[in-house]
């Protein structure tokens, strides 16, 4: 089947029933026709259809990435010029910030208030990045007397970047927004299960004045989209949030052709609170650490270790205010946690909750699906506290990716830094204490990208976000990000009084 195509020359309505690819600046529909169906997990209900890419659309998004770079105009504007096209989509953001928050809730189930705080973010990551490039620049180095080296940055190329379903928009502007900056062309694989606000952000791209082909979106299969797009010859790197065992993958497929890969992965993040911490901050803080986004992030933090002096005290408040959790209408401005993104997400949250049950822990409270009223049909899990676990158990050791928390005692900061360290994954980790040397000592120990202290906050625009061990690696929400999508180009050159002649022949 012939592709339709239609030039974007603005978003227009965005809620709409079907959604097509973006491929050279137009909406393009799929080139077998096929098109799958996208959900609001809230009520289980289909929301819209999308154009299905596959193989052959992906091809013909990598040729006009590859185009616009090779041939285009976009890598050769002066970065002032591209700065102010960032800062042109963050302006088109901020003017439609209520749709897009509204999109994002029925895409993905989660609260109205955590999709707020992640759209503003999105529009942030532009504007910082708008003002990184203009001062990202090469260096002059110290050379022998007759000889002039500088380093020159260049973009890198081509990028494919495969976007998670848990923050659609937010993770789609921290790929697409440095990409650009740095002049590259990107290919946006978005989750098949939330494509739609990533969908929006490229037409608002190409409003904003972004040229046809610099940033083009197939939605499709991760297996053969996704898969395509990483082994393809003419992409020089991916970008990937997701599954460890995804991005093992990903790995040795770019290594085939040697891409650039930056990996930010799966976690199992550590929230420990010493004896001295601030009770009411703590208690607060590690309630937003595991249940903001329903938990589905990958720097929740999912083991929580509390030491034996105030385990009491804090558990009793802790739960108490787990119970006062407000679940239900994402859209009511009281709601706290939205719905699990599906039903076989729901499946896999409850399959750790009764292995915890199996192997002898205790559900202290939670601990099963829920069904709010009016949302019946929706995908929903209570926010879960599980007590009295062992080092060796599934709940413990594998991310759940889901409004659980499990709680274990400690004695002292040796023994706790060890505990917390006992995992395959380093991504986040939180310390609650008033003394400010154990915090640094404690940071410092920790194997883990991301330290928080005192703070349940993990990313702002600026701050590193990455991983250790198996979260991957690469930083993303910086101005080094930039570096991963730029080549350093030395240029050393001879002013000497004399020619040159090595051999002297």
């Amino acid at each position: 089947m012939e592709m339709t195509k239609e030039a974007i020359k603005q978003v227009g309505d965005m809620k709409r029933e079907h959604y097509a690819m973006i491929i050279n600046g137009e909406r393009v529909e799929s080139s077998s026709g096929s098109t799958f169906e996208t959900f609001n997990p809230a009520k289980g209900e289909v929301i819209a259809t999308i154009a299905k890419a596959n193989e052959e659309d992906a091809e013909k998004a990598v040729q006009a990435a590859r185009q616009a770079f090779d041939h285009g105009k976009w890598r050769k504007y002066p970065v002032g010029k591209r700065a102010r096209v960032l800062n042109k989509i963050a302006q088109i953001m901020r003017s439609r910030f209520d749709e897009l928050v509204e999109m994002e809730v029925l895409n993905s189930g989660k609260s109205v208030g955590a999709a707020q705080v992640q759209i503003n973010q999105s529009i942030e990551d532009f504007e910082f990045y708008a003002g990184a490039i203009v001062g990202h620049r090469g260096e002059v180095n110290n050379m022998p007397y007759g000889f002039f080296n500088y380093t020159h940055k260049e973009p890198v190329g081509v990028c494919a970047q495969i976007i998670p379903w848990n923050y659609p928009m937010m993770m789609a502007a921290w790929k697409i927004a440095p990409a650009i900056a740095a002049g590259c062309s990107v290919v946006i694989k978005p989750a098949s299960l939330t494509p739609i606000t990533a969908i929006i952000l490229n037409e608002i791209c190409h409003e904003a004045g972004v040229p046809e082909g610099v940033v083009n979106t197939v939605p499709g299969s991760g297996a053969v989209v996704g898969d395509y797009l990483v082994k393809h010859e003419d992409v020089n790197k991916v970008a990937f949030t997701g599954s460890t065992p995804t991005g093992k993958d990903i790995m040795e497929k770019a290594s085939q052709t040697l891409k650039r890969i930056t990996l930010e992965l799966g976690g199992k993040s550590p929230n420990i609170v010493f004896e001295d911490a601030d009770m009411e901050a703590a208690v607060a803080g590690s309630l937003f650490g595991i249940f903001f986004n329903t938990g589905q992030s990958c720097e929740a933090r999912s083991r929580m270790f509390v030491h034996e002096d105030i385990y009491d005290e804090f558990m009793e408040k802790f739960i108490e205010k787990t119970q006062k959790l407000q679940t239900g209408n994402p859209f009511n401005k009281g709601t706290h946690l939205g719905s699990i993104i599906s039903q076989e997400q729901l499946e896999v949250i409850d399959f750790y909750v009764q292995s915890a049950i199996e192997d002898g822990a205790t559900i202290a409270t939670g601990g099963k699906p829920m069904y709010p009223e009016g949302f019946e049909d929706g995908y929903w899990y209570e926010p879960t506290v599980i007590t009295d676990v062992t080092p060796d158990m599934k709940v413990v050791q594998e991310e759940i990716f889901g409004p659980v928390v499990v709680v274990e005692k400690f004695k002292d900061e040796k023994e706790v830094i060890k505990r917390a360290n006992d995992t395959k994954y380093g991504l986040g980790s939180a310390i609650w204490t008033k003394d400010q040397g154990r915090a640094t000592r404690v940071a410092h120990q920790i194997q883990a990208g991301i330290v928080m202290v005192n703070s349940p906050f993990s990313a702002f625009p600026g701050t590193p976000f990455g991983g250790y061990k198996q979260s991957g690696f690469g930083r993303e929400l910086t101005v080094e990000t930039l570096d991963l999508y730029m080549e350093d180009k030395s240029v050393l050159s001879y002013y000497g009084p004399k020619p040159l002649n090595p051999f002297g022949v």
